[in-house]
């Protein structure tokens, strides 16, 4: 009887050990057929004139290019275009990336030497979207977006981490390979 309790607790910790990796999975992974978008700007800490690289992905929806617009400090709410900081986002102007229809990749140099407008010193936010709409009529499902500071001139910029889902992915794995072979050890 203590033998037959030794393999039902071991299946047991093997079947739990199966749904939680289940259950991450299905947390990183997106529904079928969502529209999943990523933004990140390489650096995300600048001076005023740098060219900042914009650049993501767009999967679950066809599409040939991604809408872009700014908000942050002196700037309309709604957003406005990367070009030109004194027109608002919205009513067909925007800044557009074209999209790699193969992988759904895009990118934009964004040369904030030649655009129109003051940028101030702090810390604005880049919008990606897939409908030509401005923020205040976007909905989260439809915009992913990225921070960028511009600090002073001379100040050092460091870099971070240009995809932070990356690093949590793999902790996340090693976690549950480490937990696996601790309870294979343990039959």
């Amino acid at each position: 009887m203590f033998n037959g309790f030794e393999r039902t607790s071991s299946g047991m910790r093997r079947v739990c050990s199966l749904l939680i990796a289940l259950a991450l999975v299905l947390l990183i992974l997106p529904p079928a057929g969502a529209a999943v978008m990523t933004i990140s700007a390489a650096p995300d800490q600048a001076h005023l004139g740098d060219v900042i690289t914009l650049h993501g992905r767009v999967t679950g929806v066809n599409t040939i290019a991604v809408y872009l617009f700014l908000t942050g400090p002196g700037l309309d709410p709604r957003g406005v275009t990367l070009e030109n900081l004194n027109v608002p986002a919205g009513r067909g102007l925007f800044t557009t990336a074209p999209v790699n229809l193969s992988d759904g990749r895009w990118s934009y140099s964004w040369d904030t030497a030649i655009i129109l407008g003051n940028l101030e010193l702090g810390t604005y936010t880049v919008y990606e979207v897939r409908s030509p709409l401005d923020r205040l009529r976007s909905s989260q499902e439809d915009f992913a977006k990225t921070d960028i500071s511009f600090l002073p001139a001379g100040s050092p910029v460091t870099e971070s981490p240009s995809d932070p889902v990356l690093p949590v992915l793999a902790i996340a794995l090693l976690g549950m390979g480490r937990a696996s072979l601790k309870m294979r050890s343990r039959d």
